[in-house]
């Protein structure tokens, strides 16, 4: 048996989750809500990143899971022996960093003493991160805030200064006002998906990984195809508004893609910061979780 972990902010696997596409090849497969599952140690968000289920690979939770940036590089400095999958195309419009009008922030320089709102150990805090050393600011000249996905409305009420927001959930601050934007995400972080595994699964179970690389590539193709259709699956489960997933699908890559030297060297800066910003309490080198033959199995799909 096989265990996908899946949640809503991986779009594809959500989507894969709910359409039956990987059944096919896997019959025995179990899907694994990692909202269900225990969320692990989650520090104030100047001492540390949450786990995010990624100590879950290893303790048999799952096998394979999906996430954004930050998870897989917390993992591999917690000692997990992670395998990188695939990844997306950079999703630079999925969100960016913004506070109110009249705030008197204009750019990430403007954020020092400032309370900022993230969703803390999601690719959020990287953006972020990149955002203030940009700026010449560290984590420690800010007030983080772990908001999980109530950071639009914190931001509203005036209980945060700024936000790294993401759509659907920025749309509701666009429906209500006009945010600046601090910075884009383009030009700054590329913001992919990515998927993986543990090392030992990825050696003995390639067939395996072959069957889910190639689901993942036939469910994102339907996404693109239908968008709203696509949409309908993840406001049933958090009764967002249809059109607001819908726009947010829109403007995200679908299809797997192999690692690239170009996103294991953006990882590695951002670990490095991490750790420089007491983060991460180890270094680490993300090119230790790359197996190059890995590649072929998403090139072939």
């Amino acid at each position: 048996m096989t265990r996908v972990g899946f949640f809503p902010h991986n779009n594809s696997l959500w989507v894969l989750r709910h359409r039956g596409i990987l059944e096919r090849s896997l019959p025995d497969v179990e899907w694994v809500d990692l909202r269900s599952l225990p969320a692990g140690d989650r520090p104030a968000p100047t001492q540390g990143l949450p786990s995010l289920h990624g100590d879950h690979l290893f303790d048999g939770g799952y096998d394979f899971i999906g996430t954004g940036s930050t998870p897989p590089v917390t993992a591999q400095a917690r000692g997990h022996d992670i395998v990188y999958v695939a990844i997306s195309g950079p999703r630079v419009d999925n969100g960016r960093l913004v506070a109110l009008p009249g705030s008197g922030i204009a750019s990430p320089a403007d954020l020092a003493g400032r309370r900022v709102a993230l969703g803390h150990g999601s690719w959020q805090t990287t953006l972020l991160l990149f955002a203030l050393d940009q700026a010449g600011l560290t984590w420690h000249d800010i007030e983080p805030v772990d908001a999980g996905n109530e950071g639009a409305r914190l931001l509203l009420d005036g209980k945060v200064d700024a936000w790294t927001g993401s759509y659907p959930a920025l749309a509701e601050v666009e429906s209500e006002t006009r945010p600046v934007t601090l910075i884009e995400t383009e030009g700054l972080f590329s913001h992919r998906s990515l998927w993986f595994t543990r090392r030992d699964f990825a050696v003995r179970h390639r067939d395996v990984l072959a069957a889910i690389v190639g689901a993942l590539q036939e469910s994102d193709a339907w996404i693109r195809a239908n968008p709203r259709e696509a949409a309908a699956l993840f406001a049933a489960d958090d009764g967002a508004d249809l059109d607001a997933w819908e726009h947010a699908l829109r403007g995200r890559p679908f299809g797997l893609l192999p690692v690239s030297d170009d996103f294991v060297a953006e990882q590695q800066r951002a670990a490095d910061l991490l750790h420089a910003n007491g983060l991460l309490d180890r270094k680490i080198t993300v090119a230790d979780a790359v197996l190059p033959d890995l590649a072929d199995l998403v090139t072939r799909a």
